[in-house]
């Protein structure tokens, strides 16, 4: 038996029309109306699963005027789905301002399991990848993106970026932290999909000629510089009078990192 929300966050198939959860599919047919980014993307999926509920707009120049509609529908007993045009709604998609109203206002909000392109991309690399800074679409601007991968140089970094950018996202990266390993993930789930890993210099190489489809990438944590960093941590707080015990926990959160192995570099330095 199922709990019925008044609120359900539905993720949609990446690509392949098929990667989407029967509860998905049940609660679409089921619920009153679905709020959507484009409502001719999301036709598209109901027809081809015979779902016939009604779909209204919701993006991220309409946010807050439908906000105020979604909220009174439910207040008369009406039940709600919110999907974007692929993917978990939310993961750089609008749905934000929404859900917290929903909260502040006592109803109930509950969200499915389903595709997102982060988590397919990042199972499915040579390298395994457990801890991970996500940063959504990645800026478009020079300056960000070189104060961004500077700040991040300890940690693996995961966004997104266009295929018209991706290219020239990679020399600004490779110019500022140099010739790291990254990796590439585009058209997941599609008939052309291809995850390329190496070296940026490689990557450059290999789309040279230009690159197709939904992009994201990985930029591969600098080991040497988050250990660099880590010990220059442990020195400022330790001069700060923290214990170690206080130093491994802050660093922890900090960089993302088991607690007992900063311990282990704490007790080292």
């Amino acid at each position: 038996m199922t709990r019925e929300f008044d609120f359900y966050i539905v993720p949609t198939p990446i690509g392949n029309i098929s990667d989407i959860t029967l509860r998905a599919v049940d609660i679409l047919k089921q619920v009153d109306m679905i709020a959507c980014e484009d409502t001719r993307t999301t036709q598209k999926l109901l027809n081809h699963y015979d779902i016939k509920t009604k779909c209204i707009s919701y993006h991220k120049y309409n946010e807050r005027e439908r906000t105020e509609f979604f909220l009174n529908e439910l207040r008369n007993g009406k039940k709600i789905a919110l999907v974007s045009d692929a993917g978990t709604p939310m993961i750089c998609d609008p749905g934000s301002i929404i859900v917290k109203e929903l909260y502040k206002n006592g109803f109930s909000v509950t969200s499915l399991p389903g595709a997102c392109a982060v988590t397919t991309f990042l199972s499915q690399l040579p390298d395994a990848v457990e801890e991970f800074t996500f940063v959504g679409f990645i800026s478009k601007s020079e300056t960000q993106i070189k104060e961004l991968v500077k700040k991040y140089s300890g940690q693996n970094v995961v966004f997104y970026d266009s295929p018209e950018r991706i290219l020239k996202t990679l020399k600004t990266i490779k110019d500022t932290r140099g010739n790291i390993k990254a990796a590439i993930g585009r058209e997941l789930s599609k008939l052309f999909e291809e995850v390329k890993s190496g070296l940026i210099s490689d990557l450059l190489d290999y789309y040279k000629d230009g690159i197709k489809g939904e992009i994201v990438c990985i930029l591969y944590a600098d080991e040497a510089q988050q250990d660099a960093d880590i010990n220059y941590k442990i020195e400022e707080l330790r001069a700060k009078g923290f214990s170690d015990k206080d130093i491994s926990v802050i660093l922890s959160t900090l960089f993302k990192i088991n607690k007992n192995d900063i311990y282990k570099k704490v007790l080292k330095s």
